[in-house]
C-alpha cells in the first residue's frame, strides 16, 4: 500500500524564523501553511513538501537529511552559490569533492547545511 503514496521529509529546526528564511528566501520555495509556532510546510517540485519542525535539539547527525534530485548538478551549483549557500567539502573518510562534488558511482552529489545544522543534498544521477 505505501509504495503507491507520496513521502515527505521532516526535519527539525532549532529557529523557525532562520528556517523559513532559508528555504523561503534563500532557496526560493514557497510556503503552503505555517502552524502557529511548531511548524511550516514548504513546496517543492514535483508535488513534493518538505516540513520544518521546531524542535529544542535540533539534529545531532551528520549524514543526508534529505536531498534533491537535479538534471544538472554543476548549474544548480551556481544557482546556490548565487543564492550565498555554502557548498561543503568533504576529505576521506568522507565522500571527497572536488569543487563541491563527490563522484558517488552511481550518481554525482554535493551538499550544503540548513540553519539548523540538518544535511541537505544536490543529486545528479549518471546516466
Amino acid at each position: 500500500m505505501l509504495s503507491d503514496h507520496p513521502v515527505f521529509p521532516i526535519l527539525l529546526s532549532t529557529d523557525l524564523d532562520a528556517t523559513r528564511a532559508f528555504y523561503r528566501d534563500t532557496l526560493g520555495l514557497e510556503i503552503i501553511r505555517e502552524d502557529e509556532g511548531d511548524r511550516m510546510v514548504f513546496r517543492s517540485g514535483g508535488g513534493t513538501h518538505l516540513v520544518a519542525t521546531l524542535s529544542t535539539t535540533g539534529t545531532s547527525d551528520t549524514q543526508t537529511q534529505m536531498a534533491w534530485r537535479v538534471p544538472d548538478l554543476r548549474a544548480a551549483l551556481v544557482d546556490l552559490r548565487a543564492r550565498g549557500v555554502r557548498i561543503e567539502e568533504y576529505e576521506d573518510p568522507d565522500p571527497v569533492t572536488t569543487d563541491g562534488i563527490a563522484d558517488m558511482g552511481h550518481s554525482w552529489a554535493a551538499w550544503f547545511l540548513d540553519p539548523s545544522r540538518n544535511v541537505l543534498g544536490v543529486v545528479q544521477p549518471k546516466g
